[in-house]
């Protein structure tokens, strides 16, 4: 498959720590791919520097044959490829359908107008209602964003994701906190995106990585250490052992893996 976003030798340190060490990985275009890796393993710090909010220390990002290495957030996010964040970034006080209309004006890169357009306005409000129906909220839209529920909130963002046109989408511990109704239709929402949506996740919830990566990176002390299919990483030995702590790497970290769909399935 065509490879979309490049990563060669990216280094990034912090004074004497070093935070990603010499990391190259590919995603192919149209994949679903995981980054993992233990606590402190180097994986939001890897995020950052791809979404464009951390500028690192050596190394280079391309995206669709682009070098952009030196682009900020903003120029990445215009690019195609967009971020979203562990924490919830939204406008409590307007409504839902308000919140998306706003992105759709964002990226349409005229924000702003010195006189009302109804015409204008129908087209927005068209496009916003759209990317609601796709993430399940359209019977929300009128609604104050404050009143929704955590994972609802999470839904949102997807819509804002969607309405910025991405190619690609990083998304960073997206079932944190959900329960387990509201993770089973975030998966859903996720697995029904076009694959001309390219995703990348850091998730902790490890039955969530299985049922959607196609393909998986593994980060310990900031060096990807395992890249593969999900059931090469399964029984890679060193990320066992990365996990675990066991030397030898022969515990089963995957055996058994309860269903996310359940109450049992979550961490």
């Amino acid at each position: 498959m065509t490879a979309l976003l490049e990563v060669q030798g990216l280094t990034l340190r912090y004074g004497a720590v070093t935070a990603v060490d010499d990391v190259t990985l590919t995603v192919a275009e149209g994949s679903r791919h995981a980054l993992i890796g233990p606590n402190g393993a180097g994986k939001s710090s890897l995020f950052s520097v791809l979404g464009g909010a951390t500028r690192a220390t050596s190394g280079t990002v391309r995206f669709g044959g682009t070098d952009i290495t030196s682009a900020d957030e903003v120029a990445r996010a215009r690019a195609g490829l967009v971020r979203t964040y562990q924490h919830s970034s939204l406008f409590l006080r307007l409504s839902v359908l308000d919140n998306v209309k706003l992105a759709v004006e964002r990226q349409s890169g005229r924000p702003l107008r010195p006189w009302p357009s109804p015409r204008a306005d129908r087209r927005v409000a068209a496009a916003a209602l759209e990317r609601l129906e796709q993430v399940g909220l359209a019977e929300r839209r009128r609604e104050p964003v404050s009143s929704l529920s955590h994972g609802e909130r999470r839904q949102l963002e997807v819509a804002l994701v969607l309405a910025c046109e991405p190619r690609l989408v990083l998304f960073d511990e997206p079932t944190a906190g959900m329960s387990a109704a509201e993770t089973t239709r975030f998966l859903e929402l996720v697995e029904g995106l076009p694959r001309e949506i390219t995703t990348v996740v850091v998730e902790h919830d490890l039955d969530v990585v299985f049922r959607l990566a196609d393909r998986i990176s593994v980060l310990a002390a900031g060096r990807l250490i395992a890249d593969g299919t999900p059931e090469e990483v399964r029984s890679d030995a060193g990320v066992n052992a990365a996990y675990l702590g066991a030397a030898d790497g022969r515990e089963a970290l995957f055996t058994d893996a309860p269903d996310p769909t359940t109450e049992g399935g979550r961490a």
